[in-house]
């Protein structure tokens, strides 16, 4: 498979993340990953940083192995893959857990 844009990813990525269990798990590692970093900022402790890669990594493919049963799309785009982590993150802080998959922008960087 190739993917040559953020564009191009987002629906594969929404593919790959479609039982709420797996979402809820992003969600819960992303926003210990994302306290972590803070943490670590205020206190410059590097052992922080540690953590938020734990919670984050550790939480999501806890998801992926689990409840979706697929490879993570880490492996394969890591830097898509980030944004795609973090902006599922902010739409399930916004507009909450029961989100369907048609109600997702198409292109969310680009406002489409």
């Amino acid at each position: 498979m190739r993917i040559h844009s953020f564009g191009e990813f987002w629906p594969y990525y929404l593919d790959q993340h479609r039982r709420p269990q797996t979402r809820l798990m992003h969600f819960i590692g992303s926003g210990m990953a994302l306290i972590a970093i803070l943490v670590a900022i205020l206190t410059l402790n590097v052992w922080y940083v540690v953590a938020a890669l734990i919670c984050g990594y550790g939480f999501a493919w806890y998801g992926h192995v689990f409840f979706e049963k697929n490879r993570p799309a880490t492996w394969r785009f890591p830097q898509y893959s980030l944004v795609a982590d973090l902006l599922l993150f902010w739409i399930m802080l916004t507009r909450g857990f029961a989100f369907e998959d048609g109600s997702l922008p198409k292109n969310p960087l680009k406002g489409e």
